[in-house]
């Protein structure tokens, strides 16, 4: 009996361990390691391997074509292989303080690093994130020592599409107890992307903690919208079920997304203590949701106060069956009229972007008609480097 009672108690403490192996097991390799010089290493045990690289936007660019136009792409650097199998590679020279992100590609398949826990989706894509601190713009995106605001995932119904649909919703740190009304920023995504891409690749909440937290910008709530309206949520979290991300998605700049938008700004109303006048409005986008924003700002021009086109695709227009993309410079006369012009129409575009000219001819049009509006131009292209510098430079120009 004591015989039986030996083996099963070793088959159980066995059955325990193989059941437990992801919880206490832990990485031999360190990999990324910010050096003291800031040079960062790479590292990855691959002992059968043949050649291994790292690509991420630490490195230099390459140019890649896609059917969205040509994108400036991160390069490749090639790791060495040492001792059992650990292939590594430090950069040259100090890295610059940013968020980034890489993925290693071990005999031309990609992968995540398997000893970086920190793991971003942008689309379908998955990639590893380093953040090296030490530039005033770059701190803003860490978690710091400040009051945090709160982050939720709100369902609201769409009357006009029939269904119930995700948002993601920033309130600043002391809503629940203040009782205070606040102003609202709608932030909108680029194609491809969801209500989570602001939040995880834009890092939107650490960006309004800090700044909130140093005064520099208004305690404000930020509506994080889903662009894609034909999608109840971002992948995995709807009805959909687990279906693959899919840029190629139906109804996402052909004017619905437009029409549907004040129901979203009335639910908000509705939910939240908002200040829910123009003047504490304000709508910003990458990309699409710079498309978005522009239209949405022209369609309602009394709806939005400030009005922010980080990247905007303002010409990818397709008129199709509604009238929102019609008589643009008409509504953009509305909106630019005495009774409704907004305290700040903001365009940044980074020099090497695909629709820098599209900006340049919405900056022309602008300018040929004498209305106002702030421009900021930064290096690189359609990269969230530039989106985050633009969510970080537009947040303290608000309700002030």
């Amino acid at each position: 009996m004591k015989k039986y009672l030996l083996l099963a108690t070793a088959l159980l403490i066995g059955g325990t361990a193989m059941a437990q192996q992801a919880l206490w097991g832990r990485a031999s390799v360190k990999s990324p390691e910010i050096n003291p010089d800031r040079t960062v290493t790479f590292r990855i045990s691959a002992p059968k391997a043949i050649k291994v690289e790292v690509t991420g936007d630490f490195l230099p660019t390459q140019k890649i074509q896609t059917p969205f136009g040509e994108f400036d792409g991160p390069g490749y650097a090639e790791l060495k292989e040492g001792k059992d199998g650990i292939w590594e590679y430090t950069t040259p020279e100090p890295v610059a303080p940013e968020f980034y992100n890489y993925t290693f590609r071990v005999d031309g398949q990609s992968m995540v690093d398997p000893s970086n826990v920190y793991v971003n989706r942008d689309v379908a894509s998955l990639t590893s994130i380093l953040l090296v601190d030490g530039d005033p713009i770059v701190d803003l995106y860490k978690v710091c020592d400040v009051p945090h605001g709160t982050v939720s995932k709100i369902w609201y119904h769409s009357d006009h599409e029939g269904i119930d649909r995700r948002m993601t919703v920033y309130t600043p740190a002391g809503y629940e107890t203040s009782g205070k009304r606040y102003p609202v920023l709608y932030l909108l995504h680029g194609i491809g992307g969801d209500e989570e891409a602001w939040y995880t690749q834009g890092r939107a909440s650490q960006i309004l903690d800090n700044l909130i937290a140093q005064g520099k910008a208004e305690p404000m709530i930020v509506v994080m919208t889903n662009g894609n309206i034909s999608q109840h949520a971002a992948p995995g979290e709807g009805p959909e079920g687990m279906k693959s991300p899919n840029m190629q998605l139906p109804k996402t700049m052909e004017g619905t997304f437009e029409t549907c938008f004040p129901e979203i700004v009335r639910f908000i109303d509705k939910t939240y203590r908002t200040k829910a006048q123009k003047k504490f409005r304000a709508i910003a986008g990458l990309s699409m949701g710079g498309f978005h924003s522009c239209h949405i700002s022209k369609q309602y021009p009394t709806m939005f106060n400030y009005v922010g086109l980080f990247s905007a695709a303002i010409s990818r227009e397709n008129p199709g069956e509604t009238d929102i993309y019609k008589n643009f410079d008409e509504k953009l006369a509305t909106l630019f009229a005495p009774k409704n012009r907004p305290a700040l129409y903001y365009i940044a575009i980074g020099k090497t972007d695909f629709l820098y000219q599209d900006n340049q001819n919405l900056r022309k049009k602008m300018d040929d008609n004498g209305y106002p509006y702030v421009y900021v131009e930064t290096e690189g292209g359609h990269i969230w480097r530039n989106w985050r510098y633009y969510l970080a430079d537009f947040c303290p120009r608000l309700f002030k």
